[in-house]
């Protein structure tokens, strides 16, 4: 059995199922804590304790899955453009709306962290906290913050957004799929994308663009804000 843990295929493998399971099991009890992307990585994490795996070797078929991030958000191009004519419509508050969600998310976890009185690492660390995690590390590297942190840290930040995002706006009575949309792609990046397509093909291709923009807006102006704010 150990030979088969080492194996790539077992963390494709175990993946797939553990997702698998946790769509049936939303299905099943439609309850908001039953978030199939948090039930599957909670899922991954117990059978890899309880079997001693380590997650180097889960990793070795867990990147072939990850690999396919890239193509997936090359692929959004395709939804974009069947919107195109609707988006143009409405680019100039969509990118004031991201902007300003952007940067109001770095300086409202700079501005927390320290009133919080964190290290300063830990605030150069959690800046890039809404933007996807290759874009996060870079940025967090940018600053001499903690790589690992920042992972960790933007991993749970979408997966909150995905399993509370809708739910929390639309308790705000934000109804409009655009806004919906747009506040997912901005706050949680891809996996508050993946949520956003499933609430529909518009909030999910608002969202696609939100994310990719505040990647570019957080990587271009995150280490400016925390070097402005720190030596304040």
């Amino acid at each position: 059995m150990q030979q088969f843990f080492q194996l790539p295929v077992f963390g494709v493998f175990i993946t797939l199922i553990a997702y698998f399971l946790a769509v049936k099991l939303r299905k099943r009890w439609n309850y908001i804590l039953l978030n199939p992307v948090l039930i599957a990585i909670t899922g991954i994490i117990i059978f890899l304790l309880i079997f001693q795996i380590d997650f180097e070797s889960y990793n070795a078929g867990g990147e072939y899955i990850s690999f396919f991030l890239g193509p997936s958000v090359v692929a959004l191009g395709v939804f974009f453009y069947e919107k195109y004519e609707e988006v143009k419509q409405n680019l100039k508050i969509f990118v004031f709306a991201v902007l300003t969600g952007g940067i109001t998310g770095i300086l409202s976890v700079i501005i927390l962290l320290l009133l919080l009185q964190a290290p300063e690492v830990i605030i150069r660390s959690l800046a890039a906290k809404s933007v996807t995690t290759p874009i996060a590390i870079e940025v967090t590297r940018l600053v001499d913050g903690i790589p690992e942190i920042t992972a960790g840290i933007v991993i749970a930040v979408g997966i909150f957004g995905n399993a509370f995002g809708p739910f929390i706006l639309k308790k705000l009575g934000i109804k409009s799929k655009i806004a919906i949309g747009t506040a997912l792609g901005t706050a949680a990046h891809g996996i508050g994308t993946a949520r956003a397509f499933e609430e529909g093909k518009i909030q999910g291709v608002y969202s696609g663009l939100a994310m990719c923009l505040n990647g570019i807006i957080t990587a271009l102006l995150a280490p400016y804000l925390i070097e402005l704010i720190l030596n304040l």
